[in-house]
């Protein structure tokens, strides 16, 4: 299993409580094998956390840095799973506002499961200067450098600096849609974006500062450029130009079936695409393996800071209220779990509300 920890205290000062509650629904509903499965959710004085299934796969910001190009095969196959993943927590009335490669684990099979749904590291957009279409650079020096480079001057740059993006306190902007922006709603813009660093190397409006992105992204019909070194197929260009245009004319915003049935999905078998061998299956030598993610030291400073154990007394918080989950299906244990124990054929005796609250008060954890 994998978990992750949300400080309550941050998450107030950034006005995140509705986004980790969303966080926690989307997990909690949609149960699809696009998704990354929720075990459980619960809490204590200081932490909010999520219980999930670990995915030893890496991830496909992992997968892009080892590989720099997809082939329109493997394109086609991880812009198809990622479609499913969209249209599941769409039949649920969510919209994912922060898809990009980091948020596309993958299993030990090399198949897509979407996650991150919490909003927890945005752009900043409110930070962020006023911005409107149709704004462009007044001082033509200030155009963005990157204009200048070739497609392979492009790509090196990005992989020095995706790293460092993708875990800064600001996040990267890369595949935010114009409409997020400028406040008028979102779309499938993000999709697009993936799908050109897939064929192409880099998003499509990679610039050295998220602001100068930002401004691109707004003004994308001025900067959306394929690059000449690299040619792709028809269908997939169509396909990015159709997904990276204005909100109303945008494939998808009638319903994910409209991308489905473009022509760069031909051949695709929908039903049954989980079922279907990956064309990128990574290394995985144990169910515990962490050899497709990076590594980094833990931090201990909050550990350090602190004199001595904390009193166990766990103050209920009205904004986390309701927060704890647990997935009865899932963690249900099976034969082999048991020593090969028959289970009765019977309804499984759950606890009571009360029963929960006391084991996690012994833990130290609250049970709102």
């Amino acid at each position: 299993m994998a978990m992750k920890k949300l400080k309550k205290s941050e998450m107030l000062r950034r006005g995140q409580v509705e986004h980790v509650r969303a966080e926690r629904n989307v997990l909690a509903e949609v149960h699809s094998p696009y998704v990354v499965k929720l075990y459980y959710s619960f809490q204590d004085e200081e932490y909010l956390y999520l219980v999930m299934e670990y995915l030893p796969g890496g991830d496909m910001m992992t997968l892009l840095m080892r590989k720099d190009i997809l082939s329109d095969v493997e394109t086609q196959f991880y812009i198809a799973e990622t479609v499913l993943a969209i249209e599941a927590i769409h039949k649920h009335s969510y919209i994912h506002r922060d898809i990009k490669p980091d948020n596309l684990l993958l299993t030990s099979e090399g198949h897509v499961k979407l996650s991150d749904f919490g909003l927890c590291k945005p752009v900043d957009v409110q930070a962020l200067p006023s911005l409107s279409e149709g704004e462009e650079y007044s001082d033509p020096s200030s155009l963005p450098t990157h204009s200048q480079r070739s497609q392979l001057e492009q790509l090196h740059h990005w992989q020095q600096n995706r790293r460092q993006l993708a875990f800064s306190t600001v996040g990267t902007p890369d595949y935010i849609a114009p409409e997020v922006l400028l406040k008028k709603g979102y779309g499938m813009e993000s999709l697009g974006a993936i799908m050109f660093e897939m064929m192409i190397g880099y998003p499509p409006f990679y610039s050295d500062d998220p602001l100068t992105t930002c401004r691109k992204i707004v003004n994308w019909r001025m900067y959306l450029r394929f690059p000449d070194e690299i040619q792709i197929a028809p269908a997939a260009k169509d396909l990015i130009q159709r997904l990276m245009c204005d909100v109303e004319d945008r494939l998808g915003t009638g319903g994910v079936q409209d991308i489905k049935d473009h022509p760069f999905f031909a051949g695709v078998q929908w039903h049954s695409l989980h079922c279907s061998p990956s064309p990128c299956v990574p290394r995985v030598d144990h169910e515990l393996d962490t050899q497709n993610f990076e590594h980094f030291d833990e931090d201990t400073s909050s550990s350090q800071s602190q004199s001595g154990p904390k009193p166990r007394q766990v103050k209920a918080d009205p904004n986390f209220i309701g927060y704890t989950y647990k997935n009865w299906e899932a963690v249900q244990p099976s034969d082999a779990d048991v020593g090969q124990v028959v289970l009765k054929k019977k309804a499984v005796s759950r606890p009571s509300l009360q029963a929960v609250q006391n084991s996690l008060q012994q833990l130290g954890v609250s049970g709102q």
